[in-house]
């Protein structure tokens, strides 16, 4: 039985990336297809690794962080210990990101009591009542 391979082509149109990308990861070290020649050949680990970086782009995490957690998978403590990191850094993304929502919420709320001034603003100056002494 003979393991399914990839070519650097295959891998972009699947994951819906640019070849150039691929080649980013494999230029930070976070796959290693064989070489075939000029030819990149990737092996089924690789395109696994491909997909869990992608996911972990998704999901905003940084590349040392998304290093760190794909490397664990294939470390003596494997998976679980892959998981339990990956919930940690999922825990640290949600509160970043609630930290952020906090912050566009009170910026929005600013900026509609702004325009409800500016608009009350106007109705006095239509009105005639400039309401300056």
């Amino acid at each position: 039985m003979t393991q399914a391979t990839f070519g650097i082509g295959d891998l972009a149109r699947e994951f819906g990336v640019t070849t150039r990308a691929i080649r980013f990861y494999e230029d930070q070290g976070m796959i290693a297809p064989r070489r075939e020649g000029q030819r990149r050949v990737f092996q089924p680990r690789d395109r696994t690794r491909l997909k869990l970086i992608l996911r972990g782009r998704r999901l905003g995490f940084s590349l040392a962080e998304i290093g760190e957690i794909v490397d664990l998978y294939e470390a003596p403590a494997g998976e679980a210990a892959q998981l339990k990191l990956l919930l940690d850094r999922i825990a640290a993304r949600r509160a970043e990101l609630k930290a952020k929502r906090r912050d566009l919420n009170a910026s929005l709320d600013d900026l509609d009591a702004a325009a409800k001034n500016c608009r009350k603003r106007l109705k006095e100056m239509e009105n005639g009542r400039s309401g300056k002494s």
